[in-house]
């Protein structure tokens, strides 16, 4: 079997969206499954359009997937003399012509189709003698369509899809000003890079029959296309910034992890029997376009929230803290001493069981660092009320009497504080929580407090005192 070869080729007029980075993963999954190439291409023929800010975005967005590609990054303007070349070459074979229609000419063409309910061909000069035209006149390149049968593609997720001939117009594939347009572009690209396979939306679908045209033409083989159903919102409507139409570099910074974005997407009109977690090592072994719907996918942040929570408490606490220690040290304004990150390797699982998001686990992860006083929430500073910081304190000299910081010793005194104090435990543990938390979210308690230490535990009930 020859060496698979695919691509990602991302216009950079823009971010790149979510929908194009499904694209990519699907071209990376399929040539890693087989052990082939990758290939990455900058679309960037549209010079007006085409910004050196949107090329940085993309590549950040595929390093930040993880989608490593194969070679450099070729920009597609950079091959302009080739495409012209090969635009020529067709001219010579009688299979493209000059034409020198000009826009106002073409205009009323297109006019008069529309109003007799026809295609607009934009074959004014197909059959006319170049000689009729005046001497030194621009002229744009079209290729010759067929006219009679029609065309057929044999594609691996949509099946055979045919069009008639005669609805082919003849498009200009080099124009007046020598630049070549898109639709030739792409196919000398895709054959000279050696593509055997396109995966690419299937807004595409109705390309994909002009520019087999090009490869007819040429008499080249044309790759295997796969044209994938777009993403929609949860409403069935056309996925939209409202919905999660966002650069990916917004997920990033929302707290998404790069795993969880590649199996979300993945699981975005691609199934594997019920499996929904699936790793990085799985899609590579499972991946074919045979078990890509033909359906619409339907992009929800609430199951992709579900997903990335799963990726976080699956994390190792080393490997998580290296992902929230920038964040953090901000948040607590200072660089994490030994003792806070020993604290922070110990607390993290428990943070990260309840954490959809990064930003969550930033957030409470704060309260293993040394920030004291503490500032407290709303509701924690509620719980600290009246006489509150006088009960703390003497909470604090009963943990302060403890010899053996242990959870099970702490929680044995805690327990032993409110029967004497005639409290029910919960009228203890509450405000102790919010003493020590300042209000963020940990797990048990006691581990919590065990964790802490004793000094910090007792200095932060007794901040309340001094306060």
């Amino acid at each position: 079997m020859p060496t698979v070869v695919t691509r990602f080729a991302p216009s950079p007029t823009g971010f790149l969206h979510i929908g194009g980075a499904r694209t990519a993963l699907y071209n990376w999954l399929l040539a890693r499954h087989f052990g082939g190439k990758f290939l990455l291409r900058i679309e960037d023929t549209d010079k007006k359009r085409s910004t050196n800010e949107a090329i940085d975005a993309i590549l950040e967005g595929m390093k930040w997937l993880e989608l490593d590609w194969d070679g450099d990054a070729i920009s597609q303007a950079g091959r302009a003399e080739r495409h012209a070349e090969i635009a020529r070459e067709l001219l010579e074979k009688g299979k493209a012509y000059k034409c020198f229609a000009t826009s106002e000419e073409l205009t009323a063409a297109r006019d008069a189709a529309r109003a007799s309910g026809g295609n607009f061909r934009g074959d004014l000069w197909r059959d006319r003698d170049e000689g009729e035209a005046p001497e030194g006149a621009p002229y744009s390149i079209r290729i010759r369509m067929p006219r009679e049968g029609e065309t057929t593609i044999s594609d691996a997720v949509q099946g055979k899809v045919t069009v008639q001939n005669s609805n082919l117009d003849d498009m200009i594939i080099l124009r007046s000003d020598g630049t070549p347009t898109y639709m030739l572009a792409v196919v000398v690209d895709d054959h000279d890079m050696g593509v055997t396979h396109i995966v690419r939306g299937d807004d595409h679908l109705n390309n994909a029959f002009r520019q087999h045209q090009i490869y007819e033409a040429m008499g080249w083989t044309p790759p295997v296309l796969a044209h994938i159903p777009l993403i929609h919102g949860p409403d069935g409507k056309k996925l939209s910034k409202r919905h999660g139409a966002l650069g990916v570099e917004a997920y990033r910074d929302m707290g998404y992890l790069p795993a969880a974005m590649r199996n979300y997407l993945l699981r975005l009109g691609w199934s594997h029997g019920d499996d929904e977690i699936i790793s990085t090592e799985q899609a590579i072994e499972w991946f074919s376009l045979e078990n890509v719907g033909k359906g619409a996918a339907r992009f929800d942040f609430d199951k992709l929230d579900n997903l990335n929570g799963h990726y976080i408490r699956n994390l190792n606490p080393d490997a998580l803290l290296s992902l929230i220690r920038n964040d953090l040290e901000k948040e607590v304004g200072h660089t994490l001493e030994t003792a806070e990150e020993e604290r922070l390797i110990k607390g993290l699982p428990a943070l990260a069981e309840r954490a959809k998001r990064m930003p969550d686990v930033t957030e409470n992860a704060s309260l293993f660092c040394n920030v004291r006083p503490l500032s407290l929430t709303e509701n924690a500073a509620k719980a600290l009320q009246g006489d509150m910081p006088a009960l703390m304190g003497k909470v604090a000299n009963e943990l302060e009497a403890v010899t053996d910081w242990e959870a099970s010793v702490i929680k044995a005194a805690i327990f032993s504080f409110a029967e004497a104090e005639e409290l029910k435990l919960g009228k203890v543990m509450q405000p102790v929580r919010a003493a020590v938390t300042g209000g963020r979210q940990c797990g048990d308690l006691v581990e919590t407090l065990e964790i802490l230490g004793q000094e910090e535990t007792i200095g932060r009930l007794r901040d309340l005192i001094a306060a």
